[in-house]
């Protein structure tokens, strides 16, 4: 990326930033829902829930899998809002200008990027006044941060997909509806060892899974083995795919 592409792209996330700024209901919206969830399975659920931790509390097991329905519940907002620049025309003004086409894509992903932190930080200081605790050091807590931004990239990139292959508003942001189910078919609410056996190969085999797990050794300071790898190794290949798809996607819209 030359210096052009780079003021460009600040240019056009800054349009994209100011937007969310006034209509800050998108970032509440995203929260929201997840929030809603922690506090139904901790109150509600929490108690009939046999974790095998006993040192801790349901929420601390919890929050992992609510941080990756956060993001999955946040990018379908970048979808919606890439289609309707679209729709409405806007990309291809860009076009007719002296703008650098990667500039459009990559702005609404570090959109994505910010928003979805910042919804991530609301749902962890609900956490913590739910009782969430972590005697993670700095580094653990760089690492949970690493694997949730790749985490978003790579979600962010299908969304970008998604967002330039719909025909309506309603597909652009529908398709990250099996992505928020998918933590409830993994160990983001109860141990996989607790489920039938199919169901017990697929969670054990699909990326929440890996990923929650990872996240859940960092702020528990259990050791992490083999699912960081497998986690980043998910990430990285996921961000790959939608990476190509997004850009090819985009070329064809474009040319």
């Amino acid at each position: 990326m030359t210096a052009h592409t780079y003021a460009d792209t600040a240019a056009l996330t800054g349009r994209s930033l100011r937007h969310i700024a006034r209509s800050p209901d998108t970032i509440i919206t995203t929260a929201v829902t997840p929030i809603a969830m922690m506090l139904l399975f901790v109150y509600v659920f929490g108690g009939a829930i046999d974790t095998g931790a006993t040192a801790e509390p349901y929420v601390t097991y919890l929050l992992p899998g609510i941080l990756l329905i956060t993001i999955a519940s946040g990018i379908a907002y970048t979808a919606y809002r890439l289609f309707m620049d679209m729709d409405k025309g806007i990309v291809e003004r860009f076009q007719s200008m002296p703008i650098a086409r990667s500039a459009v894509l990559w702005a609404h992903v570090l959109t994505s990027l910010v928003a979805n932190l910042i919804s991530l930080v609301i749902v962890v200081l609900v956490a913590l006044a739910m009782g969430f605790r972590s005697g993670a050091g700095v580094g653990a807590w760089l690492a949970v941060v690493g694997i949730l931004v790749l985490f978003t990239l790579a979600l962010t990139w299908l969304a970008v997909v998604a967002g330039l292959s719909a025909t309506s508003v309603d597909g652009a942001s529908a398709f990250s509806y099996p992505l928020i189910f998918l933590p409830f078919i993994s160990s983001a609410f109860v141990p996989t060892a607790s489920m039938p056996g199919p169901v017990r190969w697929f969670a054990e085999n699909q990326p929440v899974t890996s990923i929650v797990d990872a996240i859940r050794s960092l702020l528990t300071q259990q050791p992490v083995g083999n699912d960081a790898w497998i986690a980043l190794a998910w990430c990285v290949g996921i961000l790959a795919v939608a990476y190509g798809l997004a850009v090819a996607a985009y070329r064809r819209k474009v040319a």
